[in-house]
């Protein structure tokens, strides 16, 4: 019994000490911690490579959406130009009438010798075009018998009277005009003020 107590140490020593095929230290968990960091390896990897795929698609969306907003700011710069440069194409069509009208009362009146003609023909020619600038939306400001307006209104005179409220307008001295709620020129008038 001695013996096969021996053989038992022996085959102990075997497993360990004399196995040329044993490591030392080996545990057989580390094996399998190895398979498990090849797979965790492999994960990785494929997720750096789905992660990279997905930014580039970003990355592209990005950029065609950059073009599309560079394509989009030159459009509108080019439509802003056409409308500085071609927007007052229907206002001139309209006083293009006009304009015949005053080189028809021209020629009229250069061999006629009767005041009234030739003021007809000038009041023909200033009502319309009149008509054309009201019709896009000029407005004569109107300083009749008003208070004075900042708004509207430069006083470039100042008269003392007691003939007029204070504030009121005796005077027009160059019209005014705006289009719609803007003021394209004040009017210039004179404006009463206390004695």
């Amino acid at each position: 019994m001695g013996n096969e107590n021996k053989e038992i140490d022996n085959v102990e020593e075997l497993k360990s000490d004399n196995n040329p095929f044993a490591k030392d230290g080996f545990d057989a968990t580390e094996a399998s911690d190895d398979n498990t960091s090849e797979e965790t390896d492999s994960q990785i990897t494929d997720e750096i490579t789905s992660l990279k795929s997905e930014l580039d698609k970003i990355n592209n969306q990005y950029i065609r959406l950059a073009a599309d907003f560079d394509n989009y700011r030159k459009r509108q710069m080019q439509e802003r130009e056409a409308l500085l440069k071609y927007g007052a194409e229907e206002t001139l069509k309209k006083m293009i009438e006009a304009l015949d009208n005053i080189d028809r009362a021209k020629a009229s009146v250069e061999n006629v010798d009767d005041v009234n003609t030739v003021k007809d023909s000038y009041n023909l020619v200033f009502k319309q075009i009149y008509d054309v600038l009201a019709k896009i939306g000029l407005e004569v400001i109107d300083t009749k018998d008003k208070e004075f307006d900042p708004n509207e209104h430069e006083a470039v005179m100042q008269t003392p009277t007691s003939d007029y409220p204070e504030n009121t307008i005796i005077a027009e001295l160059q019209k005014g005009y705006k289009l719609g709620d803007k003021v394209l020129r004040p009017s210039l008038v004179n404006v009463a003020v206390s004695e």
